[in-house]
Formats: structure tokens, sequence, C-alpha cells
């Protein structure tokens, strides 16, 4: 069943790096550094939204960029208005809607993550397992809600196009 060593020497290293493995996971888990954990349970969604910055008091904060945001949002609102002119513009701004799928999941990811934060640091064992739940379930939940979303939508949108020809 278990893997046989050479050497009590050999051990004692692959122990260690196990250690160290599990030390990481923790720092993750327990959102020690909020924009890493962030961006290792968004798959790096958050990472281009936040930056990490020290206040008075000497303590790291995790803030929006709203310049990002904002810029984001313009450009995006600029495109919509540009394709709006033809029927294909319409039916493309339909099937993207990078805005406001980006904003959403941003919202999603804040709200799931000061969640799950929150049970984390609670002492009741159950509020962890909660939190812990809601880390490694919320995406795969929200996957699978955007992906009906995504066949409705694209069903909308082709019903709309058909009505226009």
């Amino acid at each position: 069943m278990g893997r046989n060593y050479e050497s009590i020497e050999e051990l004692r290293r692959k122990k260690k790096l196990l250690k160290s493995e599990i030390n990481d996971l923790e720092d993750l888990l327990t959102f020690k550094n909020t924009k890493e954990s962030l961006s290792a349970f968004t798959n790096g969604l958050t990472d281009q939204y936040l930056q990490e910055k020290v206040d008075d008091d000497g303590d790291e904060k995790v803030v929006l960029r709203k310049d990002v945001i904002a810029r984001q949002l313009t450009s995006e609102v600029k495109d919509m208005f540009i394709n709006k002119q033809t029927a294909v513009g319409i039916a493309s701004t339909a099937l993207g809607g990078n805005v406001t799928d980006s904003l959403i999941k941003l919202g999603i990811t804040a709200l799931v993550g000061n969640y799950a934060k929150k049970n984390m640091k609670s002492p009741n064992w159950k509020k962890k397992l909660l939190g812990a739940a809601m880390i490694y379930l919320a995406p795969i939940a929200l996957k699978y809600v955007r992906k009906k979303l995504e066949v409705y939508q694209k069903n909308k949108s082709v019903s709309s196009l058909e009505q226009l020809i």
C-alpha cells in the first residue's frame, strides 16, 4: 500500500516537502494573502481588478482598481454603441456581454470570498467547513449556472435575429 523508502533521510525529505506544501495550501485557504487567494480561486480573473496597498498603520489591504474597471467599462460601452448600428452588432452584444459578465463575476467573487473568509476565521468548526465548501463548490456551481445562462442567451439572440429577418 505504501511506498518503500531507501533511507530514513529520504523519508524525512519527503515529510518536509509535504509539510511545506500543506503550509502553502493553508496560507491560501486562510486568506493570509487575500489577492493571491482570490487569484487562485478565480483562476486569475480578479488579478487585474485588485491591488495590494499598505495603509497608514502598515497593514496590507486589497483594494479595487477603479481605473481599470472604469477603462474597461468605457471601452465596452463605446464598442457597444458602435456595434448597435447593424443586426450583427446587436447579436454580438447580446452574446458577448463582456462588461456585465465581468462585473457580475467580480461581484460574486467578492461576495463569496468575503463570506468564505469570514467563515474560515470563525472558531466554530461548522462555519469553517461551510467556508471551505464554498471555496471549492462555489466556482463549480457558478460555472454550471453560467453555461446554462449562455445557452439561454444564445437561444434568445438567435430567436431575436430570426424575428429581425
